[in-house]
């Protein structure tokens, strides 16, 4: 069985990440108004009611921003740490929102989705990982600093969403304030484009077939800059930049590929996945 994973938008104007089987699939935050995941969801053939879990990594409106709206109106669990949910001032259903803890797992249906905390400047912040059928996709973004947890994780995952939010030499000659170029290089921040390069370099798995390159800053970033940094070292890993204005492709994985893994266009066009 494989997994299916999309960028319904990532950047600090929203994110929300997709991943699931052919019969359920959960969420990781949903930064973007119900409406607008409603929309995108629906141009790439994507099925509201199979989305059985929403996952939230802390509590920035650019990771929240949907979230009471979207759980609400489609009846959907929420599983949210209790730090995060109280500086989230948010309201949710309490019969359909559960905790987080660092290394808890969750079986939903047969996906399990496992969360681990993460240096952010958040009250409890979580990055996760999903897995079925012993395929694994991460979700890491929104991280200060590359620490033991997440080299774990990565090293055993498929594929992965990964931060690479700055370019170090465009954030130093930018226009930021010294005090907000220090909150997001001073190790709760985010990931530079290099720290995130060497993570991949250093610690993927020889069976990663997907990396999409997330979090990019509009004003410290530049998407064709990533893609050239990671290209010379990208193997047989499909590496793509998740863009801050729109959905990206549908991909998938599965357990058959991580052997001998060809990348094939035709197989990730949303009319071929089944998703219906």
């Amino acid at each position: 069985m494989a997994l299916y994973f999309t960028s319904i938008n990532s950047g600090s104007n929203g994110n929300c990440y997709y991943v699931g089987n052919e019969n359920e699939a959960i969420l990781v935050d949903v930064g973007l108004t119900c409406k607008e995941v409603e929309k995108r969801m629906l141009r790439l053939g994507l099925v509201i009611e199979k989305v059985k879990a929403i996952f939230i990594s802390h509590e920035h409106s650019d990771h929240i921003k949907g979230l009471s709206v979207f759980a609400r109106k489609y009846k959907i669990p929420v599983y949210i740490s209790v730090a995060t949910l109280k500086n989230s001032k948010l309201t949710l259903d309490e019969q359909n929102t559960f905790g987080l803890s660092h290394t808890q797992n969750i079986q939903i249906g047969k996906l399990k989705i496992t969360a681990f905390s993460k240096f952010h400047d958040a009250a409890d912040p979580y990055s996760f990982t999903i897995e079925c059928n012993a395929v694994r996709v991460g979700v890491f973004t929104d991280i200060g600093s590359v620490c033991d947890r997440l080299i774990s994780q990565f090293k055993h995952c498929h594929a992965a969403f990964l931060e690479a939010n700055y370019c170090a030499n465009i954030l130093a000659n930018g226009q930021y304030p010294y005090f907000l170029k220090r909150r997001i290089t001073g190790g709760r921040g985010h990931l530079s484009n290099t720290q995130a390069l060497d993570l991949f370099m250093n610690h993927r798995p020889d069976y990663m077939t997907h990396l999409l390159l997330s979090h990019l800053s509009k004003d410290n970033n530049d998407p064709a800059l990533v893609a050239q940094m990671f290209a010379p070292v990208a193997g047989n890993t499909l590496i793509k930049v998740a863009s801050r204005d729109q959905e990206s492709e549908i991909y998938y994985v599965s357990n058959q590929d991580k052997e001998n893994y060809h990348f094939d266009p035709k197989q990730y066009q949303p009319d071929q996945l089944n998703l219906f």
